[in-house]
């Protein structure tokens, strides 16, 4: 049967600076801090109109710097089980250093669906440390305004994957962090294109079981694919050109990969015959290499002719995509297709939805 929008919403806690007490800071272990807050989520349910929740038990609690593709095929499993079931909104409590990662990557893994998941953090713990007869919310952190931001958004059930932080939300994809420390450490937009746009208000049940039944298909090799996933980012700066062309050649002889280029500007990489040549080469051994830019905002064009080159040797244009989005679409791509083509096609037909394409003079 499938279940309603009046079920309560299914909270994930995995971790992160949310859960974090005492003097120096460190995380509490899930025995003691998942009961704390479910005691302060059931105090303040009523007295602020939070919807009902209930608990999705969840083994993987650890620090968000320290998670991996393993990590986000687990988390991406877990969702998708309790979809299967019925569940439609979910809350999902990490930490804010993989956030934007992961966030993205949920954002591609479940596009052509209508589950609703908004994923949050904080920059301070929820927890007052100064506090040591019992455990209190701390006035001064963005943690509970946060959680309970996500609960309200989750609980209006658009379909999709967002991003809730510092009194805002976003489209998962759009995210990125632009602070070290401060409590508006997210920014983002809402003019998204794939995967976003590809979430479905109303999803009959025969779509949504034909959904299930592509993905439920795929989950024991989209795993085992995790273990040998890897993503490399050449990161473009003033050195001599040689420096670029001989990391990418380092990378030639592993087997099919993710590489990201982080172009200057607009996407200008410095041109060189060997990085040409081991452009071409990689293309040719199955790797995608996709350029990004080192600017937060704006994205890559083929404006300078210092950054069009590259595509004649088959790099992809990540047009608008932030660095997480890139990393997210590439590392769900090597999970879910088996060939390089398939990969490829796929990448430039998601880019040509969102508008990202390079056009050609």
């Amino acid at each position: 049967m499938t279940k309603t929008p009046s079920n309560p919403i299914r909270l994930i806690y995995a971790g992160g600076t949310f859960g974090s007490y005492g003097r120096p800071l460190a995380p509490l272990s899930a025995d003691i801090f998942l009961p704390t807050l479910q005691k302060l989520l059931a105090e303040q349910t009523n007295a602020n109109h939070l919807p009902q929740i209930s608990w999705l038990d969840n083994d993987l609690i650890k620090d968000s710097s320290q998670l991996t593709p393993s990590d986000f095929v687990h988390f991406y499993q877990l969702l998708l089980a309790a979809y299967a079931q019925g569940d439609r909104r979910f809350v999902l409590i990490t930490g804010t250093d993989t956030l934007s990662y992961l966030g993205a990557f949920l954002a591609e893994a479940f596009a052509g669906s209508d589950i609703c998941v908004v994923i949050t953090a904080s920059m301070r713990p929820l927890l007052d440390s100064d506090v040591l007869q019992y455990y209190a919310i701390d006035a001064d952190s963005d943690a509970w305004d946060n959680l309970t931001d996500s609960l309200k958004l989750a609980a209006a059930g658009e379909s999709g994957v967002k991003i809730a932080f510092g009194d805002e939300s976003w489209p998962a994809q759009t995210v990125q962090k632009i602070h070290s420390h401060d409590l508006m450490a997210f920014t983002g937009h809402s003019r998204a294109a794939y995967p976003a746009n590809s979430y479905i208000k109303n999803l009959p049940d025969t779509r949504r079981q034909h959904w299930l039944d592509d993905q439920q298909e795929l989950v024991s090799n989209i795993e085992s694919r995790a273990n040998q996933a890897r993503i490399h980012a050449l990161y473009c700066l003033p050195n001599d050109t040689e420096v670029m062309s001989n990391q990418l050649q380092a990378l030639l002889s592993q087997p099919p990969c993710g590489i990201i280029l982080l172009g200057f500007g607009a996407g200008n990489v410095p041109y060189s015959s060997p990085l040409a040549e081991a452009l071409e080469l990689a293309y040719k051994n199955g790797h995608m290499v996709v350029c990004a830019s080192q600017s937060p905002f704006g994205g890559v064009s083929e404006s300078y002719a210092a950054g069009s080159w590259q595509y004649d040797y088959h790099v992809i244009s990540g047009g608008r995509l932030t660095i997480p989005a890139v990393y997210a679409r590439l590392l769900w791509l090597l999970l879910r297709y088996d060939s390089p083509t398939r990969r490829r096609q796929r990448w430039l037909n998601n880019v040509n939805q969102a508008g990202t394409s390079i056009k050609k003079r």
